[in-house]
């Protein structure tokens, strides 16, 4: 089934782009909007509207195959692509890439996927979002072509060990409102909770971590309080971008002595801290991470330190994995371009022991939520993130609804072939 017509259009995501290195510089709150001048370039304020690009793949027969460039919140940091922006890349798709995409067949889609996702254009890489929105628009007309759901296409061209598909526990993340937003996810009985957005030693660690110590008890108390079902144990994932390490001066000791505080002051709930490093490069984050997972495992700790920021491409997850630098690395999948190196980085990851997170950001869309959630279903991902937005439930029905129906319709199809 070839492609016939693409379809090119300004989209909005669930979120906004943030200039992460002007918050962490200690840009102030004026209601929702940041206060003060953007640092990262690109960016026309410190917050501003989310953008994508959607596009459609018509096949000749009409069945449309639905993809979203979509771009993180923090675009330009942690060594990401560029700010992405439609009206500048629009013209850039038209002309470059879908002369490209005419006349494709879509019966495989790991082929196409390894191509664009490969494609220069000037001796240039395409940029992490145009590669991220093409390689879902062609895995879904794969699927639609092929009347089945796009984790079978992924588990049959991957060579997944089959079996049942399976429910992946969701992560929820609250943004800045970090008290009602987790009342949410106990009345929802999220599996993972709560991200809390750590991004400031002052105002939401602590100069001794004591805010965030403060929070995680008032977040454990919570759930026993309120909780439906005493056997409801959500696993606690708080992401601190970095500010563990500028808070102890990156001093391995008094990090790893936190890091047990932290434990001891969610129990008997599991904890995983993300980010608690960025160096402001990949080999020094590295290294602090794999230091101080080993230091955990060593001391018997149960709490999981996952690693984010520098693990961004698949190149960067191998090299974590390898370095055991982290109990679990997030796979930041619009950071990954195709969404073949999403698949491809879930099963590294698990061949390796390493946990899996199919994570993204909330500045994505339904689409490729939808997307992602059928690879994280497909491979086997330790968890999977509610997005887009920040507001929990939307991202939450977004991304368990389409678990549900895919599970139950690749499941009803695999026992109907026994």
């Amino acid at each position: 089934m070839k492609i016939k017509d693409v379809i090119l259009t300004k989209s909005y995501t669930g979120f906004y782009f943030d200039d992460q290195k002007a918050i962490k510089a200690g840009a102030g709150h004026d209601g929702f909007m940041y206060m003060g001048e953007p640092v990262t370039e690109g960016f026309a304020s410190i917050r501003q509207a989310g953008e994508a690009i959607s596009i459609q793949l018509v096949l000749e027969d009409g069945t449309i195959g639905y993809g979203d460039c979509a771009a993180v919140q923090y675009s330009g940091a942690g060594g990401r692509d560029p700010l992405f922006l439609a009206d500048d890349f629009i013209p850039f798709l038209e002309k470059e890439i879908v002369p490209h995409l005419i006349g494709e067949d879509v019966k495989k889609f790991r082929p196409l996927a390894e191509k664009y996702d490969r494609m220069t254009v000037n001796g240039k890489r395409l940029h992490t979002a145009i590669r991220y929105g093409i390689t879902q628009a062609l895995l879904n007309a794969t699927a639609n072509a092929k009347r089945i759901t796009m984790a079978e296409v992924i588990r049959d061209e991957y060579d997944v060990e089959k079996g049942k598909y399976e429910p992946i526990p969701v992560f929820t993340q609250s943004g800045d409102d970090r008290y009602d937003n987790a009342d949410k996810m106990i009345i929802k009985e999220a599996d993972v909770l709560p991200h809390a957005l750590i991004n400031h030693v002052g105002t939401k660690l602590g100069e001794n971590g004591e805010i965030l110590l403060k929070y995680i008890g008032w977040l454990r108390d919570r759930i026993i309080k309120y909780r439906k079902d005493e056997n409801y144990s959500p696993v606690f994932h708080l992401d601190v971008y970095g500010t563990i390490g500028l808070a102890f001066n990156y001093d391995l000791e008094k990090m790893f002595a936190y890091l047990l505080e932290c434990e001891k002051q969610a129990a008997p709930f599991r904890i995983r801290i993300e980010g608690p490093i960025d160096t402001g490069d990949r080999e020094g984050t590295m290294q602090y991470e794999k230091k101080l997972t080993a230091m955990l495992d060593n001391a018997g700790s149960k709490l999981e330190i996952v690693a984010d920021e520098w693990c961004n491409t698949l190149e960067d997850i191998k090299y974590f994995a390898d370095n055991k630098a982290g109990h679990v690395l997030q796979i930041k999948t619009p950071d990954l371009g195709g969404v073949n190196n999403v698949a491809e980085a879930i099963l590294y990851c698990n061949s390796k022991g390493v946990g899996s997170y199919c994570g993204g950001t909330c500045n994505e869309t339904n689409i490729s939520a939808q997307t992602t959630t059928n690879i994280a279903i497909a491979c086997r991902a330790v968890q999977c993130l509610a997005k887009p937005g920040m507001g929990v439930d939307e991202g939450y029905m977004i991304v368990k609804n389409e678990m549900n129906r895919v599970i139950a319709a690749a499941n009803k199809r695999c026992c109907a072939k026994k």
